[in-house]
Parts: C-alpha cells; structure tokens; sequence
C-alpha cells in the first residue's frame, strides 16, 4: 500500500520537512495521533531550509549554568575558561523588539521568547544535540569571551538537527512520504480535509482531521519575490532549498486565512558573489555566508562604502545588510580586511569555497576586484584618517568608531593598512520571507474575522508577524521549533476535542 493511504483517514497531516514540520510532527505524535508528513523533495534533498542552517539557536537560556544543563553529554568545559553573559528573556525580547522597530507581534513574541528555553530542553528530550557556537565568542586572555545573545547552536549544523528529528521521527513510527507535493487543499466537511497530493504516481487524495503547514514562504519563487519583495529581488541567491515556493501559502489563503506580517520583507545575507543559485544539497552548512564584516570595511563596484559596518554585533544587521549589497550596483559589494584582523575571521572565509582576492598593496587589491583604484584608496585613506583612538575589543561594542565620515563606523574601527589587503566579493542570498498568514499564538490559522479556521495549523515560515526589517539572528530557526510544537500540540488537543463533542 501506498504510504500515504495507510489510513483512510489521517488524523494530522504534516506539510513539510524542515526544523519547524518535524517538530510540529512530534509535538503530535506525543499527543497521541498518528501522523503523516508530507515532502515536496525527493529524500535526498528532505529538510527544507533548516539542512543549511549553521544551527546558531537563539534562547532565553538565563545564565551560564542553565545554559550548560542543555549541552550534549560529550561537550566538556571548564566553568573558569567561559566568560557567558546572562540572556534572559527580558534581553531576548529587547532585541527582538529593537530590530523590528517595535512592529513584531506581541503575542507571538511572548510565545517564541518564553517558549525558547522550555522548548530546547525538549528538542534535548528528543534526541537534538547542542554545543557551544564557535562563531560567537573571542578570545580574552585564556577566556572565551561570549557575545551577541546566540551561544547555542545544535552539533553538525543544519545537517545534525535534521538528521536528529528523523531519527526521532523515525522512533515514534510517523511515516513520511516523499516526492510528494501538496497541490490543492479543501475543507470537504466540518471534521475533514482533502488533500490532493502529487507523486510519482501522479495525483493521489487523502484526508485528514487536522492539516499542519509547515512548507516555508516563496523565496525560491522568483515571480513571487518580484511581486511581493520588488524587482530587483528576481536574480537574488537562493540560500535554501529549492522547493519553497509559497504552496501552503496560497493553499491556506484560498482557505480563508489572511496575510499577516511583512510580505515585503524577508531574512537576507552576504553570500559569496560566486554561491550556486539554490542550496547545493552536496555541501549543506550555510558555508558561502560572509558574516565578518563587522571587523572589516565594506565597498560596492564604485569603490564606495555604504553601510556602517559596525552598527551592531553581525547577529543584528546581517539580515538588513544583504538587503543593502542587493540595492548597489550588479547587486555586488567587497568585504574588506587587511592583516590586524584577519586572524579573528569566521572559519568560512578560509573554506576552499570562498571568493578572494589577495594583494599588497590597495592599488594591487582594487585592479584585482575591478574597482577605480583612486577612489579605494580616497574611500581607504578618509576612513584611516576618521579612525578614532580607543581600546579595541571585537567581544563588546567598544564604542571605537570613525569621526566626520558617512557612513561612520560605530564600533571596532582599526585602521586599514596592514598587508595582505583581502576582498571578498559578495552578494544578496534571500533566507525566508517574513510575509505569512495570521494565527493564534499557538499556531492555529485565523480568518478575516480573527477566528480559528478550524484543523488548520501553521508553523516556522508561515507564520506571519514575527519579523520585520531584520530579525535576531538565531531566532527563525527557535520560532520553528516553538511554533512547531505547539502547533502539534494543539493539533493533537484539538482532535481530542472534537472526538468528545462527538
């Protein structure tokens, strides 16, 4: 028989495979229903965005030693070698609040910041491993010295949290079928949907009491991102998989939900100039991000900078400054470095994969990235002459900046003249979109009228009104697995209802 005809009717049906779908169908399985999950992607290409995360994970962990309570049993520290601020979820919720200009949700936020750490201890329950984020502390004396709000991160990336879930999902006995795209979706009956799913068989039916939407936003849909992002966004990298294309999206607005959030903006990166279009599936791991920049001077093909580089640690402008390399010139920009800092680089600048140009001299790097070298080295020399003194300290904002330039740099400015000079050639890489549909605060899809579509869920992607302008880095993929298990909790509540008013 056929996987998805197993039963005649299914009581949760899970659409999607990614960190947000998997949780969702655990969450469910474990309110005692029988779930099926439905992938568009063949198997070898399952797991959605969240196979390319880094796996940096963003909690209200508290302090240090709650912290050390969710690491895997075979990360071993030494308490006297960590300097770990306490996060809390006061701090979560500032941050969150601050780089959405205020505009996030404040339920949903309440959700995803109180829920942050209960959930973690629960991806824990279920066989996620978690260690410590290599890219978010410095070196002080003998210290790690942790910064930016996001030292958790789970073992092997995006690749390790996937291969954990399906390793759970695969414990609990939920069946997963794949190559199997959702293509229409009808509310048959007050108790029942109907699904049309394509496969390699061609299109099958099946029904379910409950349908949970986890499929991600359209960012792999170049037609949608020129109408709801702008035109310029029609050649951007793909940073994830292929296969989001906005399907439950489109399926759950025909179905009465509402747009919610900011389908104008999305979650955007520095990727290397030269990256595949989509996620190459062969080399998962988020590895052609260009998160350094922050240490360094950015230009576009003019020879001129544009962003203050230094405005925030990278974890609260990232997403804001791919927006930005895409409004320049061929959609192109050049991370700068020189010797004072290249040694404290994020270890995917020295991948085999990564973009360089190396030289001795400005004039020797700017011929190299075909830039007008009078203007680098007008753009290079106004920037060393505005450089301020201070105590550098790439761990805090130290406050050492640029005085009487624009854009000035706020914080961890050196002074560029230190052979070799390096430029890295990057571009925009869109991540998700921040567009979705509204719901409850425990995921359940609402109407025009602000009422529960009833059976109806949503979770990671599709939930709208979380972000907008940016987000906390970290945060998208903890919304996922916040919203994930509720949504399957309440899917499983939800049938457990309907079964006693019947």
């Amino acid at each position: 028989m056929n996987r998805i005809h197993q039963k005649q009717q299914w009581p949760v049906v899970v659409v999607g495979a990614g960190n947000a779908a998997l949780c969702a169908a655990i969450a469910a399985k474990e309110s005692g229903q029988d779930v099926l999950v439905l992938e568009r992607a063949p198997k070898q290409k399952r797991g959605g965005n969240s196979y390319f995360t880094d796996g940096a994970i963003r909690t209200a962990y508290g302090d240090w030693h709650s912290l050390k309570e969710v690491l895997s049993d075979d990360v071993k520290v030494e308490d006297r070698l960590i300097q770990m601020p306490n996060y809390g979820t006061d701090e979560f919720m500032d941050d969150l609040q601050r780089v959405t200009e205020g505009q996030t949700d404040s339920q949903l936020a309440q959700q995803l910041v109180t829920r942050s750490f209960e959930t973690i201890k629960w991806m824990k329950r279920n066989g996620i491993q978690f260690e410590l984020n290599e890219n978010q502390y410095y070196m002080n004396g003998e210290k790690k010295q942790f910064w930016g709000g996001l030292p958790l991160k789970t073992t092997n990336k995006g690749v390790g949290l996937i291969s954990s879930l399906l390793k759970r999902v695969e414990e609990l006995g939920i069946s997963i079928a794949y190559n199997a795209r959702l293509k229409d979706l009808d509310k048959s009956s007050s108790s029942q949907f109907t699904l049309t799913v394509g496969t390699e068989k061609g299109e099958e039916t099946i029904t379910a009491k409950t349908v949970i939407l986890a499929c991600g936003g359209f960012e792999a849909n170049a037609a949608k991102r020129m109408e709801e992002l702008g035109e310029e966004w029609e050649h951007a990298i793909v940073r994830g998989t292929e296969y989001n294309t906005g399907d439950g999206l489109e399926l759950a607005l025909k179905l009465g939900a509402v747009k919610y959030g900011q389908w104008e903006g999305c979650h955007a990166h520095t990727t290397d100039y030269f990256a595949p279009e989509t996620g190459d599936f062969s080399k998962p791991g988020d590895i052609y991000k260009k998160s350094s920049y922050p240490l360094g001077l950015i230009v576009n093909t003019a020879g001129e900078r544009f962003v203050d580089e230094g405005a925030d640690f990278r974890n609260y402008t990232y997403a804001k400054y791919g927006k930005e390399t895409l409004k320049q010139p061929e959609q192109k920009a050049f991370q700068l470095f020189d010797g004072n800092v290249f040694g404290n680089l994020r270890k995917e600048y020295r991948l085999e994969e990564a973009s360089v140009y190396k030289a001795d001299t400005i004039e020797e790097l700017a011929h190299k990235m075909g830039v007008d070298g009078d203007v680098l080295i007008k753009t290079i020399n106004n920037y060393n002459q505005a450089v301020q003194p201070g105590e550098y300290n790439p761990a805090i904002k130290d406050g050492k900046g640029t005085k009487g330039i624009h854009p000035a740099k706020s914080n961890w400015a050196l002074p560029f003249n230190q052979a070799p000079f390096l430029a890295f050639p990057v571009t925009c890489g869109i991540t998700f979109t921040f567009g979705g549909v509204r719901t409850s605060p425990n995921g359940h899809i609402l109407n025009q009228h602000g009422d529960e579509i009833p059976g109806l869920f949503a979770a990671g992607e599709m939930i709208g009104g979380l972000f907008y302008h940016n987000y906390p880095g970290g945060s998208g993929l903890m919304s996922g697995a916040v919203f994930g298990k509720l949504s399957g909790e309440h899917a499983g509540k939800y049938i457990s209802e309907q079964s006693v008013e019947i």
